[in-house]
């Protein structure tokens, strides 16, 4: 994957690609990075795939001080990003937060979206889940948490989220490593402190509306994006829902192969549309 940055609008943006055709851009979401989509891009072949890291997250978290990293907000940087490197109608894999970055665009931008593959997604009510508005609540003092602390509660929060501990702990590092020179309080109370469910509540009625292909990938174990969410997606977008029994949280580190079995379903479905 090569790493490339650019600035747009005055914010510095930065991704990984790889490959040509095609565009599928994937978005991660909370506490993750672009890193989080590593065992899903290599079973994508012929298409040039782009990890999008999300404003104030991984190597972009001093991008975020001083400014409003909600997910409206990011999709609205996302936006202006495709804008600039001149692509339009791209397929959006969405995971987390980056779910919800993926349905305001194809709602509200869907000239920009031909199509949509929504992985445990944040939608609807849906969120913030109940311990980050826990964290949240603690305001300054969980900003003074040391960093050993916080590497602590991450560990805990990926054991929860993955179905084995190999794949747990080889997330930790793959995200820590950009926060643990930083006061990494400071950096996810900033993450939680703009996490607003307005953002998604606002377009929920408009999903029905969204008429391109689409895939919804869940971990029907997921015990922070529960199935009952990707049910209800799958119904509003007329979707295909792969339901993983067992499967929890971070999917497309657990399955990749059923999130780029998804990527390519949507993708084909695109061709056929066009013929």
């Amino acid at each position: 994957m090569n790493e490339k940055s650019i600035k747009v609008n005055g914010v510095n943006m930065r991704w990984l690609e790889k490959g040509t055709g095609p565009t599928v851009v994937f978005i991660h979401g909370i506490p993750t990075t672009p890193d989080l989509w590593r065992h899903v891009i290599p079973e994508i072949t012929n298409k040039r795939r782009i990890a999008w890291e999300m404003v104030g997250y991984g190597a972009s978290v001093e991008e975020g001080r001083n400014r409003n990293i909600s997910v409206g907000n990011q999709a609205a940087w996302l936006a202006s990003w495709l804008e600039a490197l001149k692509l339009d109608k791209v397929t959006l894999v969405g995971h987390d937060l980056g779910g919800g970055v993926a349905q305001i665009i194809a709602a509200l931008m869907p000239e920009k979206v031909q199509g949509l593959v929504l992985v445990n997604s944040i939608s609807y009510d849906s969120w913030p889940i109940p311990r980050v508005k826990a964290v949240r609540a603690l305001g300054t003092v969980a900003e003074r948490l040391p960093n050993t602390a916080i590497r602590i509660i991450m560990q805990a929060f990926m054991q929860e989220g993955h179905v084995n501990k190999q794949n747990a702990e080889e997330s930790l590092e793959k995200y820590w490593k950009h926060y643990e020179h930083l006061n990494a309080a400071e950096a996810f109370m900033r993450q939680m402190r703009f996490l607003d469910v307005k953002d998604t509540l606002a377009i929920s009625g408009k999903l029905p509306d969204i008429k391109i292909p689409t895939r919804i990938v869940w971990g029907a174990a997921d015990n922070f994006q529960p199935v009952k969410y990707g049910n209800r997606l799958a119904r509003d977008l007329r979707a295909p829902i792969d339901r993983i029994e067992g499967g929890k949280h971070f999917v497309p580190v657990d399955f990749p192969k059923h999130v780029a079995r998804a990527v390519e379903e949507v993708l084909k479905e695109q061709v056929f549309a066009r013929q």
